[in-house]
């Protein structure tokens, strides 16, 4: 029997008898990726100041992810760091999110304390709502509420910083294009409202738009069936008054 028609017939029983071992072969519910952009800007503020790798590790099955991303900045003079676990779950044939993400930010060659989870903890941790839209309505609109952890109020109580965004996503002539805006949301302590600036929050000092832009992807074809995606983005944030222009590659 000529190895061609060997091959044929392997196939063919495989798919025959081993079906779902053939599309965890195709559809893997594990994906890796690293992004590298010029600056990791990030609900409106730039974190570093400097280029910026972002590495993800991802694991989804029936509407479940669990995950892990970072972004590490080229900044010696100043860099920041961020290590985020986050759980997930998508219903309703995948147009709503329920998200859980632990932000960290650690201090680059310092102990950093990963597993102390009590009321001096370093971790952020916050729980969003995402309407992702449809193919027919490209708009989406999430939800951010910080609920535990390094986001609080000269007394030491959480502070709740809440952002919220919607984004309008179409392709145009097959390029994806999208337009943003995020609001910090944000009101002053009871016992401030007297005081002429409100107490800080996470994304700024006031109710008030603090991420706003456009960003568009064009896939750049290296081989015949490998491409990168880049992507670039003009960020303005009114309320601190900062421009940004963004560009990144995905692999």
């Amino acid at each position: 029997m000529k190895k061609s028609t060997f091959l044929i017939i392997a196939a063919f029983v495989s798919g025959m008898f081993f079906p779902n071992l053939l599309k965890s072969q195709e559809e893997s519910p594990i994906s890796v990726n690293l992004d590298l952009y010029s600056r990791y800007v990030w609900r409106g503020t730039d974190f570093g100041s400097s280029p910026s790798l972002q590495p993800g590790f991802k694991y989804s099955k029936s509407g479940f992810t669990a995950g892990v991303w970072g972004a590490y900045t080229t900044n010696i003079n100043n860099p920041a760091q961020e290590a985020d676990i986050y759980l997930g779950y998508s219903f309703l044939n995948d147009m709503l999110s329920l998200t859980v993400t632990d932000y960290f930010f650690p201090t680059d060659g310092a102990e950093n304390s990963y597993f102390k989870y009590d009321n001096t903890t370093t971790h952020v941790f916050e729980t969003s709502l995402a309407f992702n839209g449809t193919e027919k309505l490209p708009l989406s609109f999430l939800v951010g509420t910080l609920v535990y952890g390094n986001d609080k109020n000269r007394n030491g109580d959480n502070r709740f910083s809440t952002y919220c965004e919607i984004k309008y996503s179409p392709e145009i002539k097959g390029m994806p294009f999208s337009v943003f805006c995020g609001l910090n949301l944000i009101a002053p302590e009871e016992e401030d409202l007297n005081l002429p600036i409100p107490v800080n929050g996470f994304y700024g000092n006031e109710l008030g738009v603090v991420n706003f832009g456009v960003s568009a992807t064009k896939k750049i074809k290296v081989t015949e069936s490998f491409e990168i995606p880049l992507n670039v983005s003009v960020i303005t944030n009114p309320m601190k008054g900062n421009l940004f222009l963004v560009a990144g590659l995905s692999f």
